[in-house]
């Protein structure tokens, strides 16, 4: 099982790289949102498991890729979303941290649900550009 799974991980690095080289700022947005929810869903797994290890590993993964779309965004524009996306992405990470402390799945289907709305709108925002 160990080494089919180092097969996929291998093929999943491969294949998110072959993408990200293509990307428009858009695209590379919703790939690091796609590999955060499916990071949130491992993480409030392994918290419902009691699997503690696994659980800080997959949280601190988590707030990694918030961290990385906060320093993505452009703060000296002067743009309120972009302010507002700042704001949310750090109480998402402090929620997540919460999540950690308290072993609560609750703050993580928070998270998933605002990071799914700002998917949505990230996917319209791709829809209009092209």
């Amino acid at each position: 099982m160990i080494a089919s799974q180092d097969a996929y991980d291998s093929y999943h690095t491969v294949n998110l790289s072959a993408q990200a080289s293509q990307a428009s700022p858009v695209q590379l947005v919703l790939l690091l949102t796609d590999g955060l929810l499916e990071e949130l869903v491992r993480a409030k797994a392994h918290i419902e498991a009691r699997r503690y290890e696994l659980k800080a590993r997959s949280l601190d993964r988590c707030v990694d890729i918030l961290n990385g779309l906060a320093g993505a965004l452009d703060m000296d524009s002067g743009e309120d979303v972009v302010h507002s996306l700042g704001q949310i992405y750090d109480y998402c990470a402090d929620r997540l941290c919460q999540a950690g402390l308290t072993l609560d799945a609750g703050k993580v289907d928070e998270v998933i649900r605002l990071i799914a709305t700002l998917r949505q709108g990230w996917q319209g925002m791709q829809a209009r550009l092209g």
